[in-house]
């Protein structure tokens, strides 16, 4: 007897493209029997959302976005193409996440954070053991923290909040609350509510009470 699939509910005001799939069966998982997407969401071909996600409204995505299950993510959540989220993240409000990123499972994202393109968020501290399993977990991103084109994120690690991640960085270890941090592996080099602007449109880049 073929299994049914998830049952999917969706805002009001929402474009789907062909091409797009949503409620895809996931062979793990629970509770995965549902697809919930708020309002005004905006659905591009080639996407492809697992049972048992959540999403708020005015949902955003890419081409070719893959959105695993068990994930719980808010509201205004833009997403560029080919980003792959694994399953089982929290992701917050107003966050934006760039093409070609990769989100491992278990990985925490607060309110307004963005990532730019070739993001990769790892959450295994010891690939091949076999306990890897048990002790999975990906990175705490806190709120507002940028993250610059092609950073690695290695797991457990905690990037506190309004945080600057330099380019093609390694964050290796926690950084504190409104670093501007960058390197391999990644060293805090100063505060980004000091940082000034080069271009001469604005005095400070990052207005951050």
């Amino acid at each position: 007897m073929k299994k049914p699939g998830p049952v999917v509910t969706m805002g009001e005001g929402s474009l789907v493209d062909i091409g797009a799939f949503i409620g895809y069966p996931a062979a793990r998982g629970k509770d995965v029997g549902f697809v919930e997407i708020g309002e005004g969401a905006r659905i591009r071909s080639g996407t492809v959302i697992y049972g048992g996600v959540k999403i708020g409204k005015h949902l955003q995505t890419g081409h070719n976005v893959v959105i695993r299950e068990e994930n719980e993510i808010g509201d205004d959540f833009a997403i560029w193409n080919n980003t792959v989220i694994d399953y089982g993240c929290k992701i917050g409000v107003d966050v934006k996440i760039h093409c070609n990123c990769y989100m491992a499972q278990f990985t925490i994202v607060e309110d307004n954070a963005f990532m730019a393109p070739g993001v990769t968020i790892a959450n295994d501290l010891h690939p091949g053991c076999e306990f890897s399993a048990k002790c999975m977990r990906g990175p705490h991103i806190g709120k507002g923290v940028q993250i610059g084109v092609n950073v690695t994120i290695l797991p457990f690690v905690k990037i506190g909040e309004s945080c600057l991640i330099g380019g093609g960085s390694v964050v290796t270890k926690d950084l504190p609350p409104f670093s501007l941090a960058y390197g391999n592996p990644a060293r805090v080099v100063g505060d980004v509510r000091e940082i000034t602007c080069t271009t001469g449109l604005t005095d400070r880049p990052y207005n951050i009470p």
